[in-house]
């Protein structure tokens, strides 16, 4: 296995293993210990001339005086200086003049007279003297490059055309199929990649053909990423994980070359899997910019195609991506062939969403209350990544109560700063804002409860939180996938509700923005039947909805719906109509029902927030089974009192997610 393919587990010395080489570090200590062991040798090697240095040095003077007395033994003459011993064994030396007279005089006192004759520097010394500076350079260049490409060179300053795909083979914090829930249909169809990789001779002997590549498509946090790994839990095969990122640049051709150094370890290992996490980095729709083509991200591309299905065969190389964008991928990508399997990660059900809940709730204590059924309805619409973030919400709500256990009250406050936010306890309102807010939600609330076919309530709240200052929460029975007539009719006239009670209370003059949001949710409902879901008689069963498509630059791929000016009149009649329906249908059972909404507005008054069954309870006129917190005023404003207008936050039903939508 190549060294650019960074290997994870047993085996490695990075990790304590018994990996093969020295270590890293040591090695590189061991280079500078070197060069300065040489640097050193060097100086010692010029400065050679201090070999003498342990006899005293005298001046010339003294020397000849010790002569004339006699006290020298013997002497070493030589050019550069004068060396002896003295009659008492003691050495010394001195620096020569030029004198005549010395040797005769030497001879006289009967000193034993040397000399050593000047040895030059041999050739090899010269060379050395010449060449050291060069080599030392050359060494620190070579240790500064082999640093810059250490492991590999994958992110070297050399080694650009690199793949940077990871092999993972740990052992511990492996993941299998048993940790992924709410997706059954798509870890069944890679399952069987699975079962084909460890027994191909099952499937082989009837003719069988490995699929090339699975693409996961889904949402964010649906799951993707978890099935990848959970493939290279079960499959004990070599698994290559890379990004689509890390194969872009900004060198020409440094992309296609890391694809083709991606598929060569890929074809040592085989058979393994090679997963690319967004591979719309890479695989977007070519030509879809301006100028030339032939750019870096295409060349990318065009060599992953071919990689995949070209001329030369890659047996036992399977291909599994990951994107959140399928529509803007190049068909050449998507064929059969290069990518066999579209594999749907969608968000989870109701089923789906409590098997996720039960996988993550299996870390924490739970108390007994807690219904994971109950909560998985109050969340439809989340995903596996949600769901695991409140599970931590819910914990970390309960850690900051000391509490030894989640109970079921840390679940509902965590699902509802999840969707909304924080609740906002700062937050100073006035007495006639707070039963404002009051009217408005249990406007909502009484419609709901009067629609048959409207979701039950969950629970309905004047405590601010995120941009609403109040919210009606209804929890459908079951997840659903079509929406019939009457329950668009239905949420059309739930949405009207607080602004007609706003209006029957305070009067036409007060009414308030704070039903901004309500309106633009039943106005984007009312659009969608006329012009996309036929129901309205006088357009017809005709689709008039402008495209989605992609746009670059103002250019959008899909053209636009043309229409008469005649048939636009008439659509924005037919939405304008469905929804004064619904506030029609609101005002009606708001006026019915005027004494409900007056005891429900008082009770959010008083208590804050109402469960449903609390709702109902008051509704039908039984006890709640609550402390009173206080005597209020009546709730019902006099006749001449002023009413302030005030500024609600946008969101439907006080909610920013849509009511049974």
């Amino acid at each position: 296995m190549s060294d650019n393919l960074k290997q994870r587990g047993p085996g490695n010395g990075d990790n304590g293993g018994g990996g093969n080489g020295p270590n890293p570090w040591m090695k590189s200590l061991l280079i500078w210990v070197a060069i300065l062991l040489g640097l050193a040798i060097f100086v010692t090697m010029v400065d050679g001339r201090q070999a003498g240095a342990g006899a005293d040095q005298i001046a010339y003077s003294t020397f000849l005086d010790k002569v004339d007395e006699g006290s020298v033994r013997d002497v070493n003459i030589s050019r550069d200086i004068i060396t002896g011993t003295t009659t008492a064994g003691e050495k010394f030396r001195a620096y020569p003049i030029a004198d005549a007279t010395l040797v005769p005089k030497l001879r006289e006192k009967g000193v034993t007279i040397s000399a050593k004759p000047e040895d030059g520097p041999s050739i090899w010394m010269v060379l050395l003297y010449q060449s050291l500076p060069f080599l030392l350079f050359l060494g620190i260049a070579f240790f500064v490059l082999r640093q810059m490409q250490k492991g590999g060179g994958a992110n070297g300053a050399m080694g650009f055309g690199k793949s940077r795909a990871k092999l993972l083979t740990q052992k511990e914090g492996k993941v299998t199929f048993d940790d992924v829930a709410g997706i059954d249909e798509a870890r069944e169809e890679l399952t069987e990649i699975v079962e084909f990789l460890k027994d191909p001779t099952k499937f082989a002997r009837l003719g069988g053909k490995i699929p090339k590549g699975a693409l996961l498509v889904g949402s964010p946090g649906t799951g993707k990423t978890l099935l990848a790994r959970a493939i290279a839990g079960e499959a004990g095969v070599p698994f290559f994980t890379i990004s689509g990122s890390d194969f872009v640049e900004m060198f020409v051709g440094v992309g296609a070359s890391r694809v083709r150094d991606m598929f060569e370890q890929a074809k040592k290992s085989a058979p393994c899997i090679v997963f690319i996490d967004e591979i719309d980095a890479v695989g977007r729709h070519r030509g879809a910019g301006l100028g030339n083509g032939n750019d870096e991200r295409e060349q990318t591309l065009n060599q992953l195609l071919v990689e995949m299905d070209g001329f030369e065969a890659n047996e036992g190389i399977i291909i599994v991506a990951a994107t959140n964008r399928p529509d803007v991928l190049d068909p050449a990508l998507l064929r059969p062939g290069r990518f066999d399997r579209q594999v749907v990660v969608p968000r989870p059900d109701i089923e789906g969403r409590i098997k996720i809940l039960e996988v993550h709730m299996k870390k924490i204590p739970l108390a007994p209350d807690v219904d994971a059924r109950t909560i998985a309805r109050g969340t439809p619409g989340f995903s596996g990544a949600d769901l695991a973030n409140l599970v931590n919400e819910a914990a970390l709500m309960a850690a900051r109560k000391s509490k030894r256990l989640v109970a079921m009250a840390e679940f509902e406050e965590a699902k509802d700063k999840v969707m909304m936010g924080a609740e906002r306890r700062s937050m100073v309102m006035t007495e006639d804002e707070k039963r404002m807010t009051a009217y408005h939600e249990a406007g909502h609330a009484i419609v709901s409860i009067h629609e048959p076919a409207s979701d039950p309530i969950h629970k309905a709240t004047i405590i601010p939180r995120g941009r609403a200052l109040g919210m009606v929460m209804r929890l459908p029975e079951r997840d659903s996938y079509s929406y019939h007539r009457d329950k668009m009719y239905a949420n059309l006239s739930v949405s009207m509700g607080g602004r007609i009670a706003e209006e029957l209370i305070f009067g036409y003059d007060k009414v308030s923005s704070g039903a901004s949001g309500d309106i633009q949710y039943a106005t984007g409902l009312a659009r969608d039947m006329v012009t996309k879901w036929g129901m309205s008689d006088k357009v017809g069963p005709v689709e008039y909805a402008q495209p989605e498509g992609e746009s670059f630059l103002g250019y959008s791929s899909s053209q636009p719906v043309r229409m008469s000016n005649a048939t636009a009149q008439l659509i924005d009649d037919e939405i304008k109509g469905i929804v004064e329906g619904g506030l029609a249908r609101a005002k009606h059972v708001l006026s019915e029902h005027i004494d409900q909404l007056h005891l429900l507005a008082g009770a959010l008054l008083e208590y804050e927030t109402l469960s449903g069954d609390e709702i109902k309870k008051l509704i039908a006129g039984e006890d709640l089974g609550r402390p009173d917190p206080g005597a209020k005023a009546s709730v019902v404003p006099a006749a001449g009192t002023s009413i302030p207008k005030t500024r609600r936050p946008t969101g439907p039903f006080g909610n920013p997610t849509p009511l049974g939508a």
